[in-house]
């Protein structure tokens, strides 16, 4: 499984907010996680049902929403 196919988005579950492989586990929270510090050991500790590849696969998912096509400057 590629990274990009373990983020899943479904309207049923968890509001239609980006999970981890359709469980109701939204990337928002394994983000969080990791910006306060968690080490992904620890996580997965805390999760079992999660795999190392899901919380790259987080990390990928975040990094292409960082991604910026331009900056263009808004009219005053």
């Amino acid at each position: 499984m590629q990274l990009s196919e373990r983020i899943t988005i479904n309207p049923d579950i968890c509001h239609g907010k980006p999970t981890i492989r359709g469980l109701r586990y939204p990337v928002e929270q394994m983000l969080e996680l990791l910006a306060a510090g968690m080490i992904i050991d620890e996580i997965l500790a805390d999760y079992p049902d999660l795999e190392t590849q899901d919380l790259l696969a987080c990390l990928d998912y975040a990094a292409r929403l960082a991604k910026v096509k331009g900056v263009y400057k808004l009219a005053s």
